[in-house]
């Protein structure tokens, strides 16, 4: 989640345990190992962490420096030797960081202060655990897919609420949900998608928005359709060793989307990748009709000037049920923290309930404590923002986690290139055998 996928792989740091850890020193920005420097990614974030950084600051008297920085420049960070204390850390590299000595068991401290883990939303805490049984990471937040649109495109198109709350999907014929797609899709000279004489190369309103090829776990992307089909990422999950990319599901999935990019309904991957990746200011633009997004997201597009955004939960699938990826967050720290003892205080600290309640009242994500989380909800409202069509699937059971394995940044990074390929229409999605039998030999 909100995360550049292009990650590369990072060079180790040595390991080192939490009772020697005291004395390490090494590179924090701050040069201070009585200020805390902590890196986060997601600017939307920034506020309510530094409210609870003050607050933290009042109570305890550790100071905090918060810096908002792209997950690259972590990544460099890490192999230059100028990684922060602190770190907001995502659910697919926490193994990788593991693996590679970068991050401090948190499990003695959990023991050594008893913490009460039955706070968190039930499963979060157990996702960071690594395969010894040790946790890396205490849950922040939980987010799921759904689908923004714009509500004068939609109503204009003859779509009520009511209708957009129960599409349908397969990977044949697209179901109603491709149906609405192409109706919403308008060309330059005003033929809806599903009319005759659409000029698919002249398009003025795209029905769905297509950010980037959907390498990984495809998050925002794709996995809110291939994981209704039965589809599973790995053969177990976490900590599978034989991934499913070859699978007819996904191959299946895949072509789909490539003929809704073939068809004019969705934009092209090229077009995609000059946007940024960020189909936000287009979706403001009236480019794009639909967009599948995170709840993290609710914010931004709820922020566009003279847009009226209306939200709706992911299609029914083959399966019967809908599907999103339920992911989160957590903080780490730094095996080359200046001071890890108390870096522990502030990771405590942010996945308590006094600072997760903080961030729930600025209505951005949905806190990992239980409380905190209807507090969220509670502050959306108040914002004339119904959130149901993000937390459906929690409250049915239907969604899922994203993969936690070894090697998960090597993956990502073969995963692109092959995506890239297949809905540029350079390659088939038979590409996909070959990358799938490279993958499964990474765990032999």
């Amino acid at each position: 989640m909100r995360l550049n996928q292009k990650i590369t792989a990072l060079v180790g740091i040595a390991a080192l345990g939490v009772a020697n850890l005291a004395g390490c020193s090494s590179s924090s920005n701050t040069g201070d190992p009585d200020t805390i420097d902590y890196w986060l990614w997601d600017a939307n974030q920034v506020p309510q962490y530094q409210a609870c950084a003050d607050d933290f600051t009042k109570e305890t008297g550790i100071k905090v420096k918060i810096s908002q920085t792209a997950w690259n420049n972590l990544t460099t960070a890490m192999v230059s030797g100028t990684a922060p204390d602190v770190f907001t850390d995502h659910l697919n590299y926490f193994a990788d960081f593991v693996n590679k000595k970068q991050i401090v068991d948190l499990q003695p401290y959990i023991d050594r202060d008893k913490l009460d883990m039955g706070q968190y939303y039930k499963g979060l805490a157990d996702v960071w655990k690594f395969k010894d049984g040790h946790s890396y990471g205490l849950p922040k937040d939980w987010d799921t897919i759904a689908i923004i649109y714009n509500k004068k495109l939609v109503d204009e198109a003859g779509y009520s609420a009511d209708e957009m709350n129960k599409l349908t999907w397969n990977p044949t014929d697209g179901g109603t949900y491709e149906k609405a797609i192409a109706h919403l899709s308008v060309d330059k000279n005003g033929k809806r998608g599903d009319e005759a004489g659409f000029d698919k190369d002249n398009v003025a309103v795209y029905g769905l928005a297509l950010e980037d090829s959907g390498a990984g776990f495809s998050q925002e992307q794709f996995a809110p359709y291939f994981l209704t089909t039965g589809w599973t990422y790995t053969d177990k999950n976490p900590w599978g060793t034989k991934y499913n990319f070859s699978d007819k599901n996904y191959k299946d999935t895949i072509a789909w989307v490539r003929k809704m990019i073939e068809k004019g309904y969705m934009n092209t991957l090229e077009t995609a990748t000059s946007m940024g990746k960020n189909a936000l200011e287009s979706f403001g633009a009236g480019k794009f009709a639909l967009v599948t997004k995170g709840d993290w997201m609710v914010s931004s597009y709820t922020a566009l000037k003279d847009v009226e955004i209306g939200y709706a939960p992911t299609p029914i699938g083959p399966s019967g049920q809908r599907a999103s990826l339920f992911n989160g967050l957590t903080d780490a720290i730094t095996t080359s923290a200046e001071n890890p003892d108390k870096a522990w205080e502030w990771v405590k600290y942010m996945g308590s309930a006094a600072c997760q309640t903080k961030v729930a009242s600025y209505g951005v994500v949905f806190p990992a404590v239980q409380e905190a989380s209807d507090i969220s909800q509670e502050a959306w409202a108040k914002e004339g923002i119904d959130t149901s069509a993000f937390t459906v699937q929690v409250e049915d059971g239907t969604t899922h986690l994203p993969p936690i394995t070894d090697h998960y940044a090597d993956i990502l990074a073969k995963h692109q290139p092959v995506m890239d390929a297949i809905l540029s229409g350079q390659q088939s999605v038979d590409a996909l055998d070959a990358f799938n039998d490279e993958v499964n030999a990474m765990f032999k």
